[in-house]
């Protein structure tokens, strides 16, 4: 067997990096994983480090080794512990000189033993890391020696921040590489400080300061290494390392007690802002970004500990104004910067932390900070202004992209902003606009203007302006732009769409901007932008439009007829309709749907004709979804409703004639036709999910006014169930049911829809007990509705002949079922819901259920091959013991899941 196996560790790895065919590299890493963790992987290990071996077979015998040592910790025997060492110090020295990534995968290995013997069975581990490594001999260079070292140093902190500790070991080994920090720190800091110390053991001091700060080493005893950092910075070649270092330091959430330490490091930073202007005259990204990181760093994790030095206020000011150049940095993100971004959460945070103090001292800190959050209001919409239109136009879809992200982040920050400044900021912002607009003198670029308006557009989508009295001087502007430019264009559009509850307020300004946005609906480019303003002011002033009601359809049905929008803005389109059309009176309603949806119906007509092929089922989808998206939000019963409440239709509304409602007449007219388009089409689930769409729209929106068409859609319904089952359909009864089932009149067509959608579905269950198949589904929500299934039906044992009968009959393969999963067939994010159903089970039929866990617990092995006939006796008495209390039942199986998936006491049970 180890003969063999000699033969074969060589063959797999060369197969796992060098076989061109996929399925013998799978079949070579399945085996070595497996050959890892066998016995034998100790002598093999050590065997493929031996130095003929080409590096990828040494480096897959380190890896082996770190994967014996980490996850298989308790097979060694605590008499070897100290030849482990051994070995891997000596291998370590071997490769000081040799392949890196050989010598990372021992240094790891090493580093875990350390953890894992730490601090009992192998107390001074880093002392003697450090005599071992100091020590001349063995033929290797002093360079090579310290630079092993510092990698061994470095992995060690970040090994613990991977390892698969148990809790109670993680607090101690915490505490036990806190205090090495005492004897790491020292060395870091004399190699630093030596002018002989060659750059690659700089960079890797630097790397393991960076590395060590993670087990929030208290930043008072880093101070003096982290000020020595900031030396560093200066050479280009320790530059990233060392900004990481710094940045790690002073991020740890810990580091804000160090307050003294803190205001040491506030002239380190501002005495970077000298090479931060060179950076950025000289074009270096890479230097302006490191050094505004440091910055933000430093002022983001503490800004509140230093605003609270009050005696020290010019020093943070001065580091505020310093992160304001940082976003303020010229250029255009993303493409000639990517710094300014950065900076976004610092104001959010200095502004949280402001306006949590007293009121007393909040106000002496607005005094200071008010005129900042003013300067950065400009920063931010110079920022957020688009380039040239040549420029934009040599930009990739990716950059634009993350252009119009980074504007969305400056839009939230000024949103954010204006909780500081109040109205006093739209002021601002109106009287810029006001000025570029009116002067005849000079005329402005276009991004200026629009900018601007973002800036108006950001606070008003989401912060109720309808108090503010610039706002009509604002709508007086906006006819005057003269609009020559998409992205301008745009804005206005999103502008006005934010404007939309203001202008429900003030119907006469409707006038002013309405025609604005029916140009722009014809215009592709402004397809988002146009349709969705239009959506809004539909939905907001809708008792103000009727004036405008034939234009505004005239209009849509133009641009829908030319197909001027894609699929998603022709629904919203038909949802603004919708809104629009609710307000009128309903014999104008049905004249105006007449004209909007005959195109559309003689156009199905005519695909109903013709034999389903994939162009004419698009086709198909799209007119049906129309109509759905239009009958979504035509709703005329919100007219008394709202008539009351501020914007009163401009007469007052009767109560709805007593016809039938307009989308039930428009229904009732299409049905026919619906019916050949579904014969046609019964087996295609797309089309058949936007016919039922259609009426789930329609029942949702008009409740007990769709009754007229209640008894034709359930023949129908059942029609479509009976000859192909789909899942839409299932929906659209369920919500027939919920309205229907309770009215007298509808009662008898809903109670045979519901009667034949059941038997089809048991019929369909006859080849396997369906609710037991679904219970071991992959998919999640099926299982939890299973598993709510058997907890609503167990409890009818009692009052349910016909429930009791096949409880009795199969209740033993619902438990097994059950218990399978518990055992490892589903997620264990699923327990609780398994353990709703054994406690259903045991409160509702305990007799019964005393016999069958007792039979289905007696199979060897079931439900897992890891658990004991004792542990299996124990879960029993657990739960027949629990009848009261359900959240124990949880704790139970989430326990005996555990054991049975051989994860108990481990870290996994930990996070559970």
């Amino acid at each position: 067997m180890e003969e063999n196996e000699e033969r074969t560790w060589p063959t797999a790895l060369h197969q796992l990096y060098y076989d061109p065919n996929i399925e013998n590299k799978n079949l070579a890493q399945k085996w070595l994983m497996q050959a890892q963790v066998s016995p034998q992987a100790w002598q093999f290990c050590w065997a493929l480090l031996s130095p003929d071996k080409v590096p990828e077979i040494q480096y897959f015998g380190a890896s082996a080794l770190h994967t014996k040592i980490s996850r298989y910790w308790s097979d060694i025997p605590s008499d070897q512990y100290e030849t482990l060492k051994t070995q891997l110090f000596s291998q370590i020295a071997c490769f000081s000189s040799g392949s890196k990534m050989v010598l990372t995968r021992l240094c790891v290995a090493l580093a875990s033993l350390a953890l894992n013997t730490m601090p009992e069975a192998w107390p001074g581990a880093v002392p003697e890391m450090v005599r071992v490594f100091q020590e001349e001999g063995g033929g290797v260079d002093g360079r090579a020696r310290c630079l092993a070292l510092l990698e061994l140093l470095t992995v060690l902190p970040e090994e613990f921040q991977t390892s698969r500790l148990p809790q109670y070991r993680k607090g101690q080994v915490r505490g036990a590489l806190g205090r090495e920090w005492g004897s790491v720190c020292p060395l870091l800091q004399q190699l630093l400080r030596r002018g002989d110390s060659p750059g690659a053991v700089k960079a890797r001091v630097l790397r393991c300061l960076s590395s060590w700060v993670l087990l929030d080493v208290p930043l008072s005893e880093s101070e003096g290494l982290v000020e020595d950092c900031f030396t560093a910075l200066p050479d280009p070649e320790l530059f990233d390392t060392a900004v990481e270092a710094i940045v790690n330091a002073i991020s740890q959430p810990d580091s804000q007690r160090y307050v003294n330490t803190l205001l040491k490091l506030v002239p380190q930073v501002l005495s970077l802002q000298e090479q931060l202007r060179e950076a950025v005259q000289n074009g270096d990204m890479e230097t302006s970004h490191g050094i505004c990181r440091i910055a933000v760093a430093l002022g983001e994790n503490h800004s509140r500990a230093l605003l609270e030095q009050v005696e020290h206020w010019q020093g943070f000011l001065a580091l505020v104004n310093m992160i304001m150049f940082c976003t303020g940095i010229p250029g255009h993100y993303p493409v000639n910067e990517t710094t300014s971004s950065l900076t976004l959460t610092f104001w959010y945070t200095l502004q949280d932390d402001i306006m949590s103090f007293d009121s007393e001292r909040q106000a002496v800190y607005l005094q200071v900070y008010r005129p900042v959050y003013f300067q950065l209001v400009d920063v931010l919409l110079h920022k957020a202004q688009f380039p040239s239109d040549q420029e934009y136009a040599s930009w990739s879809s990716d950059e634009k992209e993350q252009f119009r992200i980074y504007r969305v982040d400056i839009s939230d920050t000024l949103m954010y902003v204006y909780e500081m400044l109040g109205a006093e900021l739209l002021s601002n912002l109106y009287e810029k606009l006001g000025r570029i607009l009116t002067n005849t003198e000079q005329a402005s670029s276009w991004q200026h203007t629009e900018a601007l308006l973002y800036g108006f557009q950001s606070i008003a989508e989401t912060i109720d302006v309808n108090y503010s009295d610039v706002i009509p001087g604002l709508i007086g502007l906006i006819p005057r732009i003269s609009i020559n430019n998409v992205q301008l264009a745009d804005t206005v559009m999103f502008t006005i769409g934010a404007l939309a509850e203001w202008l429900a307020d003030h119907p006469v300004m409707l006038s002013s901007v309405l025609p604005l946005v029916l140009q722009a609906l014809g215009n592709p480019d402004l397809s988002v932008s146009s349709v969705s303003t239009l959506k809004k002011i539909c939905r907001e002033c809708k008792y103000d439009l009727p004036p405008y009601a034939t234009n505004i359809v005239a209009v849509s049905q133009e641009v829908l007829i030319k197909q001027i929008h894609k699929t998603s803005q022709c629904m919203w389109l038909m949802q603004a309709l919708g809104f629009l059309l609710s307000a009128l009176p309903v014999e104008e309603i049905l004249r105006n749907l007449h004209s909007l949806i005959t195109p559309y119906i003689q156009q199905l007509e005519k695909l109903a004709d013709e034999t389903p092929n994939p162009s004419n089922k698009l086709a198909i989808i799209h007119i049906l979804g129309l109509l759905s998206n239009l009958f979504t939000t035509l709703d005329i019963s919100k007219q008394e409703d709202e008539s009351g409440e501020g914007t009163a239709p401009p007469v007052k509304t009767a109560p709805p004639p007593p016809g039938p409602n307009p989308v039930v007449v428009v229904l009732q007219q299409v049905f026919a036709l619906i019916q050949t388009v579904l014969s046609k089409w019964l087996n295609d689930s797309q089309v058949v999910e936007a016919v039922c769409a259609i009426f789930e729209k329609s029942v949702k929106t008009l409740l007990h006014d769709f009754a007229p068409m209640v008894s034709q859609l359930s023949e129908m319904l059942g029609q479509m169930y009976s000859t192909i089952p789909q899942a839409s359909a299932l929906d659209l009864t369920r919500q027939m049911v919920h309205i229907f089932a309770s009215e007298t009149d509808n009662f008898p067509p809903i109670k045979a829809l519901f009667e034949l959608v059941t038997s089809v579905t048991l019929s369909i269950f006859q080849q396997g007990r369906g609710s037991l198949l679904s219970l071991k589904f992959p998919e999640a929500p099926t299982v939890k509705s299973t598993c709510l299934f058997f907890t609503e039906l167990l409890p009818r044992c009692s009052d349910v002949p016909p429930v009791a009968r096949v409880v009795q009959e199969d209740g033993k393969l619902l438990l097994q079922a059950v218990l399978e999963a518990i055992g490892g067939g589903s997620s264990r994010s699923l327990m609780d819901q398994f353990a709703e159903v054994l406690f259903s089970l045991n409160k509702h039929c305990f007799p019964l259920l005393t016999v069958w866990l007792k039979e289905a617990l007696q199979a060897a092995g079931f439900p897992s091959t890891r658990v004991t006939t004792e542990q299996k006796d124990t879960f029993t008495q657990q739960i027949l013991r629990e009848r009261v209390n359900k959240r124990r039942v949880k704790d139970i199986v989430k326990e005996f899941t555990l054991v049975c998936r051989g994860l108990h006491g481990t870290e996994y049970a930990a996070e559970y």
